[in-house]
């Protein structure tokens, strides 16, 4: 068995390749002590998160629990994993909101199918990652139409939304440097200052 040590994966670099079906990789899943994605057949270690990564994701959660408390959107944090039938790959995201009720998976009840917004709070290890082939798979789910990525090494976040037309999805990207201001997420219609995101971090 080879389970890979790197995020995203490198074929080149590994001797042995076993692949797995998606029901091994949940079976594992329900008893490891660690989390790790499901990549069409490979099962990724995922790194653990710092200190200051699950205060901001504390944060974070905390701050759309209060403003959607009475609302139909629901907030999760990384527990429940995001199942992406076209690309046959399984993730976790730091935090999550989806609009009503849940799409579960099947009969599963750990894998959600329907995330409106997702928010990643970026690592050094899984930063380009998140970036690029991460988002690029979150694309192909059709509910989710924003992204934050939130950095935890200075008060900067990366906030693209979809905006629809004629032929295809557009994403916006726009940027936010100064911790005075607040991100306004467009599919939920609120806005979250920036230093309720970063309280109680230091710099």
């Amino acid at each position: 068995m080879v389970i890979s040590q790197t995020h995203p994966p490198n074929p080149t670099t590994e001797v042995e390749k076993t692949n797995f079906t998606p029901e091994e990789y949940r079976a594992m899943e329900e008893t490891a002590t660690e989390k790790h994605e499901y990549c069409n057949g490979e099962i990724i270690v995922m790194p653990g998160g710092s200190e200051v990564h699950s205060r901001i994701g504390v944060n974070i959660t905390t701050l759309l629990n209060v403003a959607l408390r009475d609302t139909d959107f629901q907030t999760y944090n990384g527990d429940l994993r995001i199942w992406i039938p076209e690309f046959n790959h399984g993730t976790y995201a730091d935090v999550m909101v989806i609009n009503c009720e849940p799409e579960f998976n099947g009969d599963r009840t750990d894998e959600i199918l329907n995330p409106l917004l997702i928010i990643e709070v970026l690592s050094p290890s899984t930063e380009g990652y998140d970036r690029g082939d991460k988002f690029r798979k979150y694309r192909a789910i059709s509910s989710f139409c924003e992204y934050l990525l939130v950095s935890q090494t200075e008060p900067y976040i990366e906030h693209y939304y979809k905006q629809e037309n004629q032929n295809h999805d557009l994403w916006q990207l726009q940027a936010y440097d100064q911790i005075e201001k607040s991100v306004f997420l467009h599919s939920l219609n609120v806005e979250i200052p920036m230093n309720e995101i970063y309280r109680r971090i230091n710099f």
